[in-house]
């Protein structure tokens, strides 16, 4: 049998690419985690067989462990001192190849999570391992993730090779096959220092501005808009000055001078997100979405780059027949290839991929509108790199007149050169007459206008990332998704590392001991940052609207609907959470019988969503002991989500003789959780229960004119009885009654008319659960009820 290669990529796109490559399209493919194709070949002059398969992204994410994840228990300047753990990586579920299009959404989950499974059967067997990861140290970072999942870093005698290439057109792969190297540990290196220093940094700051915010920010609320903001930045203090100028004057020489324009560097990432954001009308993070479907395409080279010079070894003539039979271009790179081309200008070599540079011809047709500009933008720039330059002629004429010295500019253009193929950097040709120095001009007349400075406008996204690239804030990976982390700035002490020059851990020392020393002096000088916010915000008490009273003082507390929603009493400098993406109202003026506050109604948005009654200070602060992990049982469940302060809603209340309460309005046990279903009290008419700890739904009769729970319990199987008002035109009762009271699981007609609108049906056993939490657990009942009762099968929902 023949000794078998693993080969692993770092997208599907880019694994089917390589295989096709290598196989010439004669492969196999089988499903997994990530999809597999299998070739027979020849590998370093041996006959092999090839298994390609790919990950997506990062394997490893970088986290604290489990005692550091409690913001209230965790100091956040114990953050920088504290170990960190690698675990699996969610990976990233927005990219998703077209030739996955046959799994399912649930399936591609599955195939996620199996990720390291996955490498690891497929490397068994395997006598040597090729790594076709991006080649920029995230990739050089994903390189030793997967060494260490296939196991290739522990077990002697297997070879681990690193395949470097900029595009995955054939050509490229099989350079690169025939050129392995081995991977570059200082690299990956760099990346474990830049996402811990990320992380500490990171969650110590955040943590410690969100805990402060929320606890000493409570009642100030903002006024001034991002707008506002940004216009005070650009406006940086300028005050309009008057000038004027002179229409007309008289002649005083008249110079000739050649001048010409250069072409530009090869066209980095960056520069590419600037020019698709000023004038191709779509923003980076689009932009980079579209280069990199272009590469995983063939289309174009890896655009994840930060140089501007090609390599000496670069095949200039090859890559301009790929776009001879272009449509659109194709004549000029002709017309280029017989008159002969221009090497690019020397530019930077970041040591990563050469610029981004065309690879196959392509119209619009083939790419659609968005990807065909940027591709489009592409091409012509990498002509352009190749075209001669733009010659012209600059005429500046000089006049004088009462002492005074003016001019006027005209050009003409004599040779286009790369504006040919480049219009928007074509020299504009201002015409003006011949005139001889000395030679004197009547002014016919003078025109003297007035006018003021303006301050900049806003930024736009172009002078934005000019602005980041300039200042080191952000990478070209970073700034399209817009990550202003603090560690992303590439400090140079991550470039040493990077080129062995630096100690990894000695690196990462001396930046969190840095940050540490920054964080507590960001600490001792918070009151600054309070004065400041004083100054900008208003206070709680000034915003609003009147809602309910407090049983404290009984005098009316505010709304605030701005995140997070939130209760405010003016009299007892008291606020109060309330569940978060809903709308609150009075509950008709009830009280709390535990608090004297009066109860809200909360209700979700959407036909479906839930309403409930909740009482702001049981919400805030649960009267009952071990609500918090029902809660957190609730929480984890799927239901709604509660928000900050989230303690006790009624449907959750134990209370005996409250009528809102858990014990009043839960009718059942539910049949998919160990919740229970509660009658939504305001749900009519369309009448229906929830679930208390999950998305569970079932409607009621609809139209009745009202649905209610009683004090009685069904003998068999310990549920509420409820009673149910019917209308009059449509009650399903003989004689046209429309009073009717039964268990909706035992009696026939209530049970005719219920409907499961989210969860499976109820289990066999869900009769012996009495009306779930408070009420027993699984096979047993709550008051002693039903325990010993053999299944009733019009205890299920299954037939609906």
């Amino acid at each position: 049998m023949a000794p078998k290669v693993l080969m692993v990529a770092e997208k599907p796109s880019i694994a089917l690419a390589i295989a096709s490559a290598l196989s010439g399209g004669r492969m196999s493919t089988r499903r997994g985690s990530t999809e597999v194709h299998e070739f027979d070949g020849m590998f370093l002059g041996f006959p092999v067989h090839y298994k390609v398969t790919s990950v997506i992204g990062h394997v490893f994410s970088v986290d604290f462990p489990a005692r550091f994840q409690d913001w209230n228990s965790t100091n956040p300047l114990d953050l920088f001192d504290a170990p960190i753990v690698k675990s699996e990586s969610t990976p990233k579920v927005d990219f998703i190849s077209p030739n996955w299009a046959s799994y399912s959404f649930l399936a591609y989950l599955i195939a996620l999570s199996l990720n390291l499974r996955h490498l690891s059967q497929e490397a068994r067997g395997c006598g040597h391992l090729v790594l076709w990861l991006d080649c920029d140290r995230e990739g050089e970072n994903i390189c030793f993730e997967v060494i260490e999942c296939t196991g290739f870093q522990s077990t002697a005698g297997k070879k681990v090779h690193r395949a470097r290439f900029s595009s995955v057109t054939e050509k490229d792969i099989l350079k690169a096959m025939n050129s392995l190297v081995e991977p570059n540990r200082n690299e990956a290196q760099a990346v474990d220092a830049r996402q811990e220093i990320d992380l500490k940094v990171g969650v110590a700051f955040t943590r410690f501005q969100t805990s402060y915010s929320m606890e000493n920010m409570e009642t100030l609320i903002q006024e001034s808009s991002r707008r506002t903001d940004v216009q005070k930045l650009c406006k940086r203090g300028r005050v309009p000055e008057s000038y004027w100028y002179i229409r007309k004057a008289s002649v005083k020489r008249s110079p000739h001078r050649s001048q010409h324009s250069e072409p530009s560097e090869g066209e980095t990432a960056n520069r590419v997100l600037q020019v698709a954001s000023s004038a191709l009308g779509f923003g980076p993070q689009l932009a980079m979405q579209l280069a990199e479907r272009l590469y995983t395409q063939g289309f174009i080279s890896y655009p994840r780059t930060e140089s501007t010079a090609y390599p000496a070894s670069f095949d200039y003539k090859g890559t301009l027949g790929a776009l001879a039979r272009n449509p659109v271009w194709g004549d000029y790179v002709q017309q280029l290839l017989s008159d002969g081309y221009h090497k690019p200008r020397s530019g930077t070599d970041a040591g990563d991929h050469p610029p981004i540079t065309p690879m196959s011809s392509a119209t619009e047709n083939i790419l659609g509108h968005d990807a065909w500009k940027l591709y489009q933008y592409i091409c012509q720039h990498f002509l352009g790199t190749l075209s001669p330059d733009c010659k012209y002629t600059r005429i500046k004429i000089e006049f004088e007149s009462g002492g005074e010295s003016f001019n006027c500019v005209g050009q003409h253009v004599l040779v286009k050169g790369f504006t040919s193929i480049m219009p928007w950097l074509a020299v504009t040709e201002i015409n003006i007459p011949q005139f001889t120095e000395g030679q004197k001009i009547d002014i016919s007349r003078i025109e003297v206008d007035e006018g003021s400075t303006q301050p900049p406008d806003y930024l736009s996204e172009s002078e934005l990332i000019s602005l980041m690239e300039e200042n080191g804030i952000g990478t070209d990976a970073s700034i399209p998704v817009h990550i202003n982390n603090i560690c992303e700035r590439n400090y140079v002490q991550i470039a040493l590392v990077a080129k062995g020059q630096a100690d990894h851990s000695l690196v990462v020392e001396h930046v969190i001991e840095q940050f540490k020393r920054k964080f507590i002096y960001f600490v001792k000088q918070i009151e600054n940052m309070d004065a400041l916010f004083e100054a900008e915000f208003s206070p709680l008490s000034d915003s609003g609207r009147v809602l309910s009273k407090c049983g404290k003082c009984l005098r009316y507390m505010k709304h605030i609907p701005t995140q997070p929603s939130r209760l405010y009493c003016g009299t007892c400098e008291e606020i109060y959470y309330t569940p978060p993406k809903g709308t609150i109202k009075l509950y008709k003026e009830l009280t709390c019988p535990l608090d004297n506050f009066e109860l809200l109604i909360f209700s979700m948005p959407g036909p479906e969503g839930k309403s409930f009654p909740f009482c702001p200070y049981c919400y805030n602060n649960p009267p009952f002991e071990g609500i918090d992990n029902l809660f957190g049982a609730s929480k984890s469940s799927g239901s709604v989500k509660l928000g900050k302060g989230a303690g006790m809603p009624c449907f959750l209340c134990p209370h005996p003789t409250c009528q809102h309460s858990m014990i009043s309005q839960g009718v059942c046990a539910c049949p998919e959780c160990d919740g229970t279903l509660v009658l939504d009290p305001v749900s009519a008419p369309r009448w229906r229960l929830y679930c208390n700890m999950c998305n569970c739904l079932v409607s009621l009769p609809e139209g009745a004119h009202r649905i209610s729970t009683t004090k009685d319990h069904c003998p068999e199987c310990d549920s509420t009885i409820i009673e149910v008002d019917f209308n009059k035109k449509t009650t399903p009762l003989k004689d046209g009654a429309t009073l009717h009271i039964g268990c909706i699981l035992c009696d026939e007609l209530l049970y005719s008319l219920v409907e499961m609108k989210h969860g499976k049906s109820f289990s066999r056993h869900a009769r012996h659960r009495g009306r779930g939490r408070g009420r027993g657990r699984r096979g047993h009942s709550g008051r002693g009820r039903g325990s010993k009762k053999q299944q009733d099968p019009r205890m299920s929902f299954r037939d609906f």
